[in-house]
Formats: structure tokens, sequence, C-alpha cells
């Protein structure tokens, strides 16, 4: 198996080196065949591997960056006068051949802004995409764009749902994923003009699996591998599913709590409990791809803890081993119909 190697923005995010450092320190040791280099300040990165033992690791390597991105930074600021940020020397790598892909828990906004103006996008893509896994009733889904395009063509639904297809064919291994688009019906009269000329572009797609419209209820049934929209609806989409999620949560908890009967039946529940809180975890789906562009990005959630950053890393290494770029690249080789 051939060397992997991520560039990790390790200061980006809510928390920096105290969350990616030990998702580092354990990526290190699931993977023989997978090379890391911190990106960030290395007085705090020298700290940090010390502190988690893996200070000198033969498969890490520090590269300094002096600026960090902040999560209130505007894109202008990142784009133009942070050049030296630990977000933009990561993202160079990519583009320089030194990392397959790059990872960062940073401003979302600014992280699509410095990867498309470094990498490009691949030809073919008017607009690069964020896509993630969404849990569902038997195992999970790929939907996008989740807010990288407010505004979206027909035609740019298209793209999307090409590169969502490579991607979940690449990941998953399906062979022919469904691939739906969002609306708010199932029926061919439902929807914006919008939603209908995109329906048209992607039923005489021969690429495609197309499925047709899914409702949002059907994004949990498990109706599609791969559930299209643009930027706005996707989301409101997403930021909702985790609201719904942590209001569950948390009522559960307050049910629990509420007398010393409740609590001792909670024990017996605790097993159920414990697995659902596993299928539905955050965590466990965090890292979202920048697609569409001339390299391997993974934004991680910016308040994650270490699962979440590791989910987000192994994300990456997959995509990188699999070569998704290159995948989305051959999908929109062909002219695109209409």
């Amino acid at each position: 198996m051939s060397v992997v190697t991520l560039a990790v923005d390790a200061m980006g995010g809510d928390h920096g080196t105290p969350v990616t450092v030990p998702a580092v320190a354990s990526m290190l040791s699931r993977h023989e065949h997978l090379h890391i280099i911190l990106v960030g300040q290395p007085a705090e990165l020298e700290a940090a591997l010390k502190k988690q033992g893996i200070a000198g690791h033969s498969r890490l390597e520090i590269q300094p960056a002096s600026e960090v991105v902040a999560m209130d930074d505007p894109v202008a600021v990142a784009l133009r006068q942070k050049k030296d940020s630990s977000m933009r020397v990561a993202i160079n790598m990519v583009k320089d051949g030194r990392a397959q892909a790059a990872v960062s828990a940073g401003n979302t906004g600014a992280l699509m802004a410095v990867s498309r103006f470094v990498l490009k996008t691949l030809p073919g893509v008017d607009r690069p995409a964020i896509c993630t896994a969404i849990p569902t009733a038997n195992g999970h889904c790929h939907m996008l764009d989740l807010g990288a395009n407010v505004d979206s063509e027909p035609s740019h639904l298209l793209q999307f749902a090409l590169m969502g297809q490579a991607v979940v064919s690449a990941v998953d291994g399906v062979e022919h994923p469904r691939v739906a688009l969002l609306n708010i019906g199932e029926e061919d009269i439902k929807g914006n003009e919008q939603i209908k000329e995109a329906a048209s572009l992607l039923r005489e797609h021969d690429r495609l699996n197309y499925a047709g419209f899914v409702e949002g209820n059907g994004i949990f049934a498990g109706e599609a591998d791969v559930v299209v929209c643009d930027g706005f609806v996707g989301n409101v989409s997403l930021k909702t599913m985790e609201g719904v999620a942590t209001m569950i949560a948390g009522m559960i908890r307050e049910e629990v709590g509420r007398s010393w009967w409740r609590k001792l039946s909670g024990l017996f529940a605790l097993p159920l409990l414990t697995g659902l809180k596993k299928r539905m975890d955050p965590e466990r789906y965090n890292g979202a791809s920048l697609v569409g562009l001339n390299g391997v990005v993974v934004k991680s959630h910016g308040g994650t803890g270490v699962q979440g950053f590791i989910s987000a890393l192994e994300v990456a290494q997959l995509e990188a081993r699999r070569n998704v770029p290159a995948l989305i690249r051959d999908a929109l080789a062909e002219p695109v119909p209409g």
C-alpha cells in the first residue's frame, strides 16, 4: 500500500492543537502507511506533540506557519492578508504535491475561498460544492451542496450530481449510486422551475442513476445514495438536522433525570441509548469534502472534539487514496447535455 500524506491545519477551529494533535496521534497509530504534516506555529506544536508522546515520530513533520485564520475572519482577510496562515500553507502543500489532501477545522467560507484560489476547479466544474455523509435508517447517504453556493443554476445541480456520484462510488463502493433531487414533493409537477429543469438534465444524462425527487423525510428513510440541492437549501437542511439531533439528546437526558425511578429505568435502557447515540453521533459523520477542486480538501466542524477530527482525517485519507478528484474529472469528461 502506498503512503498517503495529509497536510493538517493544526491551528484552525475553535480548539486548535488540543483537538488536532491527539487526533493525528491516533491516526498515526491506526494507519502505518499514513504520513502527516502538521502546519502551524512550531513552539505550540512541539509542546502538544511532547504531551502526546509522539515528538520525533518518523511519519510526522512540522511545517511552520506564522498566522491563523480566525473563525470570524472575513474571507477577504484570509485570502488577501493572511497568506502565511496554517490554512493557506496546508492547501499550498496539496498544490505543490507535498500532500495528497488538506484538512482544516477553520472558517468554512475562508477555506472554500482559499482552496478555490490556490487549487482551482477541475475542468467542467463551474462551482465547487460541500459534500458530507448524512445518517439514514439503513446507513448513510451523501448530500451536496451544503453551503458553498447560495444560488445554483440547473447545470450546476447536474455537476453536483455527477460529483456526488463519483464520491459515493469511490468512498462507499456503490457501483451505481441512486441520485435524487431534494424537492417539496416526489411528483413531477412539484417544485420551482430551477428544480424541474435540473430534473430534466439529470434524467437525460446517461452516466447518472437518477432516482427522481426526494423529500426531506425520504433522506432519512434511505431513499437515495446522493441527495442534490443548492447550497442555501442544503445548509438550512443540515443545520436543522443538527439542531433536531441536539434537541432530542437534550430531551432524553432531561426526562431520564426527572426522578430516581427514571434514572433507574435509564440504566436498563443504557445499551439501547448508547447504540442510538453511536448511530446518530455527529462526530462519526464529521468531515465535509470540498468537491470539484484540483485536490482533496476536507472541512472539519469547527467545534468538534478529537473523535470528530479523526473522522475528518479518515475521510481525507480515503479520498486521497481513491483519488476522488480524478474520478470527478472522468465523470465530467463528456459534454453536459442541454
